[in-house]
């Protein structure tokens, strides 16, 4: 099969497996709910899929050395469309468990093995186009996915998950028919994401540990944010699937636009620290201010423009460090996604916990942090080619 028609199919693979992931926001309230599980329940079962991707994505990402690609995205497929039938069924709290860690396990194969395989298929020249676009699929995964998930939930709150699972069969079969496995011209970046002896030392370098500090702070406040907006808003006002779909849907979208068309401007116009500043500041005062809002379209208005900020700090963090990592790319790659890894654990426990204790204070502990990360943002941290 020509290069390019396998570079689709895995943009449909990824933008599938995506779709899936996201299609069951709308409806995790009512498991929960029914299932009659607790915030601090829903915090770890939040916790396991990020723990479980973050500890099996280095040997995954031998294994694609090893073994081949296509393989283990194959194997990656078919653990997703069991983990999301599994969820489906389950009816205990176990079950919702190893379904979400076999989910982890799913997205350590499938996403190392997808970027070589994009990699191996690509020349320097149109490489970084081709990861724009698995980037771009997998966003429009998640943007539509919660629309189409709350569309699904109106005929039954179990549906997305056996739709997610069909979807993930598909992609699979897909793969099997259709991909052919590309000679190899580099070696999968995960077991960059270790913490070895020497990149511990190069992390706490002045120039690196602020924007990793940055980095935690950012993804632990939205993690802490966004795994319980569902929930949140089910228990608050009485969300339907229906309105969460809304919610998020229309978020998201309005955070890819300002990723797509607003972010390289601002950039340009007032660097990526001050950008970073803004956004966290913008985000913190605005996940602050929703536990107060009582009305539907109060908070459907700030649901639709709070992800801006979080949509450009990422990719604001993200650029600079790669103009300040000369030779080091792949160590401040691999740290980004380390610690990034580590927020997406740690916040939904944390945030679980507070939960039980009260609706808002996962919100107001969100806010607190984004707080503490401005606050460093402006006092710690100056953009060394300024120097």
């Amino acid at each position: 099969m020509k290069k390019k028609y396998q570079l689709y199919l895995l943009y449909s693979s990824i933008f599938l497996i995506f779709l899936g992931i996201s299609l069951v926001i709308p409806v995790l309230p009512s498991i929960m709910n029914e299932l009659n599980i607790s915030g601090a329940g829903v915090g770890y079962l939040t916790a396991a899929f990020a723990f479980t991707q973050l500890i099996f994505s280095p040997f995954t990402g031998r294994a694609a050395d090893k073994f081949g690609r296509k393989i283990i995205i194959v194997l990656g497929l078919f653990i997703f469309a069991f983990s999301e039938l599994l969820f489906g069924l389950g009816q205990s709290i176990e079950v919702l468990f190893v379904s979400r860690m076999l989910g982890g396990l799913a997205g350590a194969c499938i996403m190392p093995a997808v970027t070589a395989f994009i990699v191996d298929l690509t020349t320097d020249k149109n490489r970084a186009r081709s990861l724009g676009f698995m980037t771009a699929a997998i966003n429009f995964g998640f943007i539509i996915g919660p629309g189409v998930g709350g569309v699904l939930a109106e005929v039954g709150t179990r549906l997305p998950f056996f739709v997610a699972a069909a979807l993930g069969l598909l992609a699979a079969f897909g793969a099997i028919f259709m991909l052919s496995e590309p000679k190899k011209i580099t070696e999968v970046a995960a077991d960059k994401t270790e913490v070895t002896t020497s990149n511990f030392k190069r992390l706490f370098t002045p120039i690196f540990f602020i924007a990793f500090l940055v980095i935690f702070i950012s993804s632990f406040g939205l993690a802490a944010f966004e795994s319980f907006f569902s929930l949140y808003f089910d228990r608050k006002l009485g969300f339907t699937p229906t309105d969460i779909a809304i919610a998020i849907t229309g978020g998201a979208m309005i955070g890819a636009f300002a990723q797509i068309f607003l972010f390289e401007r601002l950039t340009r116009s007032y660097g990526e620290l001050n950008i970073i500043r803004v956004s966290i500041i913008y985000t913190a005062v605005l996940v602050f201010a929703i536990t107060f809002l009582e009305s539907y379209w109060s908070v459907m208005a700030v649901a639709f423009i709070i992800f801006i900020g979080f949509d450009l700090i990422r990719p604001s963090v993200t650029t600079f460090l790669s103009h300040i990592a000369g030779n080091n790319q792949g160590f401040a790659g691999g740290m980004n996604s380390f610690f990034t890894s580590l927020a997406n654990v740690v916040g939904p426990v944390i945030a679980g916990i507070l939960f039980d204790m009260n609706l808002d204070f996962p919100y107001y502990f969100s806010a607190a942090v984004l707080v503490i990360g401005f606050f460093i943002t402006v006092f710690f941290w100056r953009d060394p080619r300024n120097a």
